[in-house]
Parts: structure tokens; sequence; C-alpha cells
């Protein structure tokens, strides 16, 4: 990554810097890579389901926020199943500088959209301000 790809991931943050959105970094498989990801520019970090908010952090370091983490496969169980699973990522997220749910990494082929639906009205309840 840092031969062959982190110049490039630079390059794409600083042009886009001036525009005051976040810069999200993304990559599947990438739980090694995390803190070298944030250097790259990148604002948020995204976490695959592979790697732990609390361990992504310290790999990540202060000043970034973290995006993912919960198996999308969690999402092809039950209802309570996925509440549960989708209450511990927002627990483990309590205390982060700056959390942005999120599946980690995608929507798997043949998820049931209400899966979706219901994901999204659970979290959006449970983060209600």
């Amino acid at each position: 990554y840092r031969k062959s790809v982190m110049s490039a991931s630079a390059k794409v943050f600083d042009a886009v810097a001036g525009y005051g959105v976040p810069r999200i970094h993304f990559g599947v498989g990438t739980g090694e890579l995390l803190g070298l990801m944030g250097e790259a520019g990148a604002d948020v970090v995204g976490v695959d389901w592979r790697v732990p908010l609390d361990e992504a952090v310290g790999r990540v370091g202060p000043g970034k926020a973290l995006q993912g983490n919960l198996d999308p496969t969690v999402l092809f169980t039950d209802k309570d199943t996925v509440e549960t699973r989708a209450g511990e990522v927002l627990d483990a997220a309590a205390g982060l500088e700056g959390h942005v749910f999120n599946l980690g990494h995608g929507v798997l082929p043949n998820t049931d959209p209400d899966a979706l639906t219901r994901l999204v009205d659970y979290v959006h309840t449970r983060t209600a301000r």
C-alpha cells in the first residue's frame, strides 16, 4: 500500500479537500492498513467486519472518525439478531471521536431490502437525539 497506492490515494484526498465534505477511505480486508489509510488524508477510515472498532481506533490513531462495521451476513438472520449485532456496533462506537454506522462491507446479493430498511430504522431509533 505504502509503495503502490498511498500516493495516489493522497492525491485524490488532496484534490477534493476544498469541497468541505468528509473524505472516506474504505477497503475490504485492509485491517493492517488502517493507519496508512488514515495517513493518506482520509477524515474517515472505513472498517470492515473483521476488525473490532476498539482495535481499529488504535490502528488509525486520533483525529479520524471510523465507518463500519456490521458484518453484512447478519442481515440474513432474524430481526432480533440483527438488532443485537447492530447494537453491539453502536455500543462499541459510543466513545469514538466520530462514527458512521455502516455495513462493513457492502450489501451482499440476495439481501432482503426489507432487512436493510429494518436495520436503518433500528439505527435511527437508537441514535436519535
